[in-house]
């Protein structure tokens, strides 16, 4: 059976609805957990890896690049670059702080250096970067892809306004166009709707939403009573509200209908939203690729889509 694809915006990248994040790989899960489950995620027709170079400086004793370190002695051992979509990120490793031209050409070098490849299929301006004007960041990134060092092109974490004028400068200058945009998005965090979906949809941007899972809180495993021993466990215990549970009690009645998940069941509604590509999720562990495997072939019911909203809508408006 061959795998399902789809198509980020306007370029020719075929991807798996679900991206798999490298944000873990050597910081919760070390060189070898972080082998198998790229290995289990692609023997199970996955292609679309996302990673950044600033991944994971903030542990002690990384240096940041950890994650493509890693990610490039995978590709070297198993001989399968060609094979795998490869996202990375620039403006966070402490040695590349920013979006100034210079720092970008070097930064990508340094990428390209650790992931072992000669190309990144999609490389995002990572965090925008207001001391450095934006014409010169977008014809740097630019530059990448008339070097053939980059394939194409994505923003993360820009405000609309500031997107909105980074494609007003691509146009005026001829520059390559952006084809991706990842946003914080899924059934908890819900602003990109409003904010972004306008324009992915005018610029023809294929989404690619993080945090996907809420920082693991759309798993189900942080409910009212329960100590969840993660490095996480902050960041996904603050939905624990009202309208948190409200979201957890309508995905449980939709993983117990599909007997399935409610990981899969949050993933799927995610990858039917409008402008969506391929939800990111990582797994720490083995154990837990598949219940994110799952969701690529779960088809949700427009009343369980419809519930899903419900739940999140209603408890917002609260």
């Amino acid at each position: 059976m061959t795998a399902p694809r789809r198509t980020i915006g306007g370029s020719d990248l075929s991807v798996y609805p679900l991206s798999l994040g490298g944000n873990v790989f050597g910081w919760t899960a070390d060189r070898d957990t972080s082998f198998a489950v790229l290995d289990g995620y692609t023997r199970a027709g996955g292609n679309f890896v996302d990673t950044a170079d600033g991944y994971s400086a903030w542990v002690p004793g990384n240096t940041g690049g950890d994650s493509e370190r890693i990610i490039g002695e995978w590709f070297d051992a198993r001989g399968n670059r060609d094979d795998v979509v490869l996202a990375t990120k620039v403006s966070q490793h402490p040695d590349f702080k920013g979006l100034a031209a210079a720092n970008i050409v070097k930064a990508a070098d340094a990428s390209l250096q650790r992931l072992q490849s000669e190309y990144i299929d999609l490389y995002y301006a990572h965090f925008d970067d207001e001391t450095v004007p934006l014409e010169e960041t977008v014809a740097a990134l630019s530059g990448l892809v008339d070097a053939g060092k980059v394939r194409y092109i994505g923003i993360s974490n820009y405000s609309p306004e500031r997107i909105r004028e980074w494609f007003r400068i691509t146009e005026a200058e001829g520059l390559h166009r952006a084809v991706a945009l990842q946003p914080h998005y899924n059934l908890v965090e819900r602003g990109f709707e409003d904010s972004y979906r306008a324009i992915a949809e005018q610029e023809n941007l294929g989404v690619v939403p993080y945090f996907a899972l809420a920082a693991g809180f759309l798993t189900g495993k942080y409910r009212d009573g329960v100590q969840v021993d993660s490095a996480r466990a902050a960041g996904a215990s603050k939905y624990l509200d009202d309208r948190g549970r409200s979201v957890l009690s309508a995905l449980d009645d939709v993983a117990a209908a599909q007997g399935t998940s409610i990981a899969s069941v949050a993933l799927a509604w995610l990858a039917a939203q409008p402008t969506v590509v391929a939800p990111i999720a990582s797994a720490r562990t083995l154990e837990q690729l598949p219940d994110l495997i799952a969701s690529v072939g779960l088809e949700l019911t427009s009343s369980e889509l419809e519930a899903l909203d419900a739940a999140s809508e209603e408890a917002e408006a609260a």
